[in-house]
């Protein structure tokens, strides 16, 4: 049985970056099939004529719109179920998502590009202040309500595992929360009609959206976005990608606060530096600083032949079961 449906492979870029405190995605000011003006990811279709491979299209898109220069790319993920963009009922759009990391940088001759902090798409995702108090307060009876509108006792034990596998217990106990499920948690949420998205594509009737739920995003962009995070956390494991969010020099002080920016987690001041010294990814300039409104701080840089050592040089923080 054949289709008339055409299909469009669209390319999109998550680009992360850090201030201070604050992490960062870079965003494009996008419409809805409802007419609201949304947040979107830099993106753009690819064109076999004109575009040599999927990244080489990707970087181009990105240049276009918002002048980035992107260095560290890796593709994330294929995106194309059906429904998730119910804008066109004609084609079938697949998604191709890519991960970008970058040291913020001025848009001011592209209005419309802007970078968001990302917590306020996935606000229970920001753990540094202990557990956001909208989990409990909103998200857990939503879920629960969720869980009661279950059909059946299979289908009961399998919300409630996915309940209990991606929201641990609501904040209860921090030890159990696992920053990498970005993702699960997420489409835990769009299946249960607790973000707009789902309403947009007609998978829930009525919106279910609890407070502090997070910011919509264009398409199934937030989904895309999730996914980044959720990689970005899982690498910074095992591989030293936070070294490309950094300036050439910085302290230990900056490099810790921008793990646990990107983590959402918080980390022992001491272990954390114990933890570096033992991994040996950074090595000392033999300058310091004075602009840390304290003592004057050691300023160090990423000992890049650490790549050339060992085959998994990364940061052992957090995670369940960790």
């Amino acid at each position: 049985m054949t289709s008339d449906r055409s299909i469009q492979v669209g390319l999109h870029a998550a680009i992360l970056a850090t201030e201070g405190s604050t992490p960062l995605v870079l965003t494009l000011v996008g419409t809805s099939n409802q007419s609201e003006r949304l947040a979107g990811l830099p993106f753009g279709p690819f064109d076999p004529p004109g575009h040599r491979t999927f990244e080489n299209g990707l970087r181009r898109w990105v240049d276009q719109q918002t002048s980035a220069r992107l260095g560290y790319v890796e593709q994330l993920y294929t995106f194309g179920d059906y429904g998730r963009w119910a804008a066109d009922q004609d084609t079938h759009f697949v998604s191709v998502g890519y991960l970008a990391l970058v040291r913020r940088l001025s848009q001011d001759e592209f209005p419309d590009a802007q970078w968001l902090d990302w917590y306020r798409f996935f606000p229970w995702e920001d753990w540094r202040d202990g557990p956001p108090a909208m989990l409990q307060g909103a998200v857990a009876p939503a879920l629960k309500q969720w869980l009661e509108e279950s059909c059946s006792k299979d289908e009961r034990v399998e919300r409630s595992n996915r309940i209990a596998l991606g929201f641990a217990d609501f904040g209860q106990t921090s030890d159990l929360w696992d920053e990498e499920r970005v993702l699960e948690r997420y489409e835990l949420m769009y299946e249960a009609g607790l973000v707009w998205e789902a309403v947009a594509d007609g998978r829930v009737n009525q919106a279910r959206i609890p407070e502090g739920a997070g910011v919509a995003m264009l398409h199934d962009h937030r989904r895309i976005l999730a996914t980044a995070i959720a990689r970005l956390r899982s690498k910074l494991k095992y591989r030293p990608v936070v070294f490309e969010l950094m300036p050439p020099r910085f302290t230990l002080t900056q490099l810790q606060m921008t793990v646990e920016t990107l983590s959402g987690r918080r980390v022992h001041k001491q272990n954390f530096r114990r933890m570096v010294e033992k991994a040996d990814l950074v090595e000392q300039t033999g300058e310091v600083t004075a602009q840390t409104g304290g003592r004057p701080a050691a300023l160090y840089r990423f000992r890049r032949s650490i790549l050339r050592e060992r085959p998994a040089p990364g940061l052992k923080i957090g995670g369940r079961g960790r």
